[in-house]
């Protein structure tokens, strides 16, 4: 089954890198999950976190950068490459570490549109500051 990703492509237009929530930036919530898994709030909390980690889109496609949040209720960010002027990467001593952190991109018309969690974000920066070079954006 294709995500939304793959769903809402426009013709000519092509995924070339997806990033995945980072684990280690849930990993408050499946801690408690786990310490609590015996209580039904805990097993909640790990359904909560499973949901939230299959359903997160990230992905730079030669056109646009696409981000999708949520299963029932859905946000997105979609902005186009020749529209960023910047990205910001924000990681703390943690996700310096296990190599996760958030990405804020700003663009005309958007000004910061954050994108949390990433797993690998400076190659998420990296990969889409080359497509955008290559596009000529």
């Amino acid at each position: 089954m294709a995500g939304y990703v793959e769903r809402n492509l426009i013709p000519g237009e092509e995924v070339t890198y997806q990033a995945k929530l980072s684990l280690w930036h849930m990993s408050p919530q499946i801690i408690i999950g786990i310490l609590t898994s015996w209580f039904v709030v805990g097993l909640v909390i790990l359904l909560a976190v499973f949901i939230r980690y299959k359903s997160t889109e990230l992905a730079i496609t030669n056109k646009r950068v696409i981000a999708k949040f949520g299963f029932i209720r859905r946000k997105t960010i979609e902005l186009n490459l020749k529209k960023v002027e910047s990205m910001r990467v924000d990681q703390g001593i943690i996700g310096r570490i296990f190599n996760f952190g958030s990405v804020v991109v700003a663009g005309a018309g958007n000004p910061q549109a954050p994108i949390p969690g990433i797993s690998a974000p400076m190659e998420f920066r990296k990969r889409f500051f080359e497509l955008q070079e290559t596009v000529g954006a």
